[in-house]
């Protein structure tokens, strides 16, 4: 086994921590993989990636649903929704222009972050719903937007759905990023779907990194449910910060 793929297992352990516990893992272990595997396309590349984010969140919602009380009224409607969009957002690569489309998520990631550090009260408390039809219809409607994103472009989309269950439906950030989680698995099983059946998935390298990511989101929920909601904030914000500045310099320098 060469040094890569080792290094490789690390930057997905940690990659699967970061996504366990706020989301984003995958702005750790996409570019690790891309330097890696210079040889093979960036689909086959996205592939591989899909594997062990999915398993890695695949863990951690066992982990989540133990200990976190989901609103399945309203995330299993989001899911689905999700999942159909994020198929019909892979198909439609190709139709809208990409760097529109960075300036529009850089733009609402700053506006995310600007109203995360105001509301200083923001995710800590959870408020307690019943699933009324304006909940789902909520949830339906916005879970297809973040997952059509998904498919299309990507970068942040855990981000989105974080602030959704947030903002949208007054959940603590514990709550929030277990509901997540469980949206997510729409978005990167209607992935799975393309790539699989394509044949874009290197399953040698995708096992070994599934496996890391996997150790990594026990450790990212344990931390999670061990420091709470505040603790997820931080990292949320962190990320946040993170992102803003990974999208500007792919906007200024192209």
């Amino acid at each position: 086994m060469s040094i890569d793929l080792y290094i490789l297992g690390l930057f997905s352990f940690f990659g699967g921590l970061i996504d366990a516990a706020v989301g984003g893992g995958g702005l750790v272990l996409m570019p690790a993989l891309l330097h890696a595997l210079p040889e093979y396309t960036i689909t086959t590349v996205f592939g591989t990636n899909k594997i062990a984010v999915w398993a890695g969140t695949l863990s951690s919602i066992f982990q989540y649903v133990k200990r976190v009380k989901i609103v399945w009224k309203i995330v299993i409607p989001t899911a689905l929704s999700a999942f159909l969009f994020s198929y019909l957002g892979a198909m439609s690569v190709s139709l809208i222009p990409k760097e529109i489309m960075q300036i529009v998520v850089f733009l609402l990631l700053v506006i995310m972050a600007i109203y995360t550090f105001v509301k200083k009260d923001i995710g800590t408390t959870h408020q307690q719903l019943i699933g009324s039809k304006l909940e789902i219809a909520k949830g339906i409607v916005f879970g297809g937007l973040i997952g059509f994103y998904d498919g299309l472009f990507g970068p942040g989309s855990g981000s989105f759905l974080l602030f959704l269950f947030v903002r949208g439906f007054g959940f603590d950030f514990l709550n929030a990023s277990a509901s997540a989680k469980l949206i997510n698995m729409g978005t990167f099983t209607a992935a799975l779907l393309f790539f699989i059946p394509s044949g874009n998935v290197l399953w040698k390298v995708g096992l070994l990194v599934a496996i890391c990511n996997i150790l990594g989101a026990i450790v990212g929920v344990f931390l999670a449910l061990r420091y709470g909601s505040r603790f997820i904030r931080i990292g949320f914000l962190v990320l946040l910060i993170f992102l803003i500045g990974r999208m500007g310099l792919d906007i200024i320098y192209g």
